[in-house]
Parts: C-alpha cells; structure tokens; sequence
C-alpha cells in the first residue's frame, strides 16, 4: 500500500531582491481526499494530508452525517496514486439514515456545500448554541489569539495553512488543526475534539481565517459559544451567529479586536 504524503515540500525557486538568486522554500501539500460512506462517496475535498482521521470524523459530525464518533464503527486512511481516501464504515441506523438521505437528492455531491440540494440547505442551522455561562475578559481573548500564534508548525513553514484551535479558560490552548483549507481546519478540529472527549461548551474557537456562514454553522454544530478570528466577518456570517446564539469576535490582532454579535459573553472595563 501507498503510504502518506508528507504535508510539506521544499522547493527551489528563484529569488529576487534586487537581484536573482536561488533560495529553498517549505510549500504545503494539498491533495484530494475521498470521504466515502459504506462505499460510496460523500465528498471529494481539497486538504493537507496530516490528521485525517480528525479530519473524518471532524466533517461526519459537522456535516450531520453522524451524530457521535460511535456512529463510525471503522475508519481507513488509504492512500493512492490520484488522491487519499477516508473509508468509512457505519452503524446499521446510521447507514440507513445517511442512505435515505441520498436517496432525497435532487443533484450530485459536490465539494464546499456537500451534498446540498437547495437553497434552504446552504443556510442550514442544526443546532442552536446552548445557553452557556462562559464569560471572556480582553485579556483571555488577546491571550487566545497569542497562543495560537505560537503552535502554527505548517503555518511557520509555509506560510500557507489555516489554523483552528480551541482554547479554554484555565487550560489555555488545548487543541489545534492545520490545513490549507480553512473548512478543513475546522473540521480536523472537531474530530480532535471530539475523539479526545472534549465538549464543545467548554472553550472558544480561534481561527486564522475570515468568518464566513460555514465556519459559523460548524462552531454551531460543535457546540462552541464563542468564535475568535483574525480576519473579518460577512454579513451573512452574523446574521447565522446571532440566530444560533454564537458570539462572534473578528479583527483579534494584538493591539484589540471587536465584538459583533451576542456581546455580554466579552466583559470589557470600561465598555
């Protein structure tokens, strides 16, 4: 059998800076990965080949597939000559549910949206945010947005990954997930969180990447009342987090951030 490829390459390009040299540079990967139920393909996916065993569980959780990792009963990593795939095997409930689900469809399965057949699908919202007592000062929130700075190997590298981590209060940064998608981070950090046991409710997500309605209907399905990112949001992105009860913090960088949905969860003095 094939094995992995590595996430990361060196290359050699030519430089200029003022003048040509050459130079040695870390590029990421990004292969295609197969996520296939019982057989069949679900999605085809553009990722960083690195913790796709997260990255399986991560995306059947955040796309409703299934509804606990127990769903999965045995997970394959199997590499090829055109792409990787995630084998997956489920329950006989959970298969017959995702076989009916199929078996609704109007068009085929595609990437980014997968497997929607309307409109009223791509706004989707599961599962609202349970009401959660988690408070964040300024200062956990710029702590947050630090420490992830600080566990970025990929990102060091190539200067070319999204991170995903979550960080909680009391026990700092306690999970990350790298990958040239920034879906694929996410996901890969669902399925970190979730295979290790770690509830949703209990922490934040911090993000390297813009908030858009898809990186929100995932913090809503892993159950996380709160969303830090660097980048900023769509309008589309907060309007989703105020329905789901998602607090929404953008533009973190070091000097401060700002607050744009569901604000008493951020305690600032002087506010």
């Amino acid at each position: 059998m094939a094995s992995l490829p590595a996430p990361v390459s060196r290359v050699s390009p030519i430089i200029w800076t003022g003048s040509a040299g050459t130079g040695q540079r870390h590029v990421a990967e990004e292969v295609p990965v197969a996520l296939i139920y019982d057989a069949s393909t679900e999605a085809v996916m553009m990722a960083t080949p690195a913790d796709l065993e997260d990255f399986a569980y991560g995306f059947s959780l955040n796309e409703g597939l299934i509804s606990n990792p127990e769903d999965i009963r045995r997970l394959d990593i199997v590499p090829g000559p055109n792409g990787i795939e995630a084998r997956m095997w489920l329950t006989p409930e959970r298969s017959q549910s995702l076989a009916a689900r199929r078996r609704s469809r109007t068009g085929p399965t595609g990437c980014g949206l997968c497997g929607l057949d309307s409109l009223e699908e791509v706004l989707r919202l599961r599962t609202p945010i349970r009401p959660s007592a988690l408070r964040l000062t300024a200062f956990d929130v710029l702590t947050a947005v630090t420490s992830l700075e600080t566990r970025q190997p990929l990102g060091d590298q190539t200067r070319a990954v999204h991170a995903a981590g979550f960080w909680s209060p009391g026990k700092g940064l306690v999970a990350v997930r790298e990958d040239v998608g920034r879906h694929n981070a996410l996901d890969k950090l669902a399925g970190a969180l979730a295979r290790t046991g770690i509830r949703g409710e209990t922490g934040v997500i911090v993000l390297t990447s813009r908030v858009s309605v898809e990186m929100v209907q995932k913090a809503a399905a892993i159950g996380a009342p709160v969303m830090i990112a660097i980048s900023a949001p769509t309008a589309l992105a907060l309007r989703t987090a105020e329905t789901a009860g998602l607090t929404v913090v953008a533009v973190a960088r070091h000097n401060g951030f700002e607050v744009f949905t569901h604000t008493e969860r951020i305690v600032l003095t002087g506010s």
